[in-house]
This record gives C-alpha cells, structure tokens and sequence, in this order.
C-alpha cells in the first residue's frame, strides 16, 4: 500500500491535477463532479441499507454503524442538493448577464 503526502492545493488547476486516490488526473470536469457526488449518494444510501437490513435481520446488534452510515448518506445528499443549487445560481447569473 502506497501512502501518499498530504499536499496543499492552491488552487483549483492544482485540484484538477488530483484524482480521489492521489494521483495525477487531467479529467476532472464539471461533469465529472456532478458523477462523482451522484455516485457517492448511491453508495452510501446502498451501504445504509445493507446495515439496516443486517441489523433487522438480527445478523449485528451494532447501532453504531446504522447512525454512521445514515450520517454519510445524508451529508452525501446534502452535498449533491449543495452542488445543484450551486450550478444552478451560475447558470442564472450568466443569463442575467446575457441579457
């Protein structure tokens, strides 16, 4: 396992340079964005799941990880409501601005 240096990001070129495991990464566009948090809801609402299904099923007594996983899936949906509402006051003010 590779362990990769905390580096600080001056900007966002320098964010674009950096992929999620630390490596070098030219393709992060705004659509990859939007992919990356819309992929990120479905996994942690799937994770969130499965620890409810395993916990009324009786298979863990965990409660913990029930509250973990619903905390990930609502700030992975906060996230995305964060993101569209962003992208769309952009997309308003620049018709504002064509006006």
């Amino acid at each position: 396992m590779n362990i990769v240096p905390i580096q600080k990001l001056n900007t966002l070129e320098d964010l674009s340079k950096v992929n999620q495991k630390g490596k070098i990464d030219n393709t992060l566009s705004f659509k990859n964005i939007f992919e990356n948090a819309i992929n990120d809801v479905k996994s942690t609402e799937d994770t969130l799941a499965k620890e409810q299904y395993l916990f009324e099923t009786g298979q863990t007594d965990n409660t913990h990880d029930i509250t973990i996983a619903a905390s990930k899936a609502q700030i992975s949906v906060d996230l995305l409501v964060q993101l569209r509402n962003k992208a769309l006051d952009a997309y308003n003010e620049l018709n504002r601005l064509s006006l």
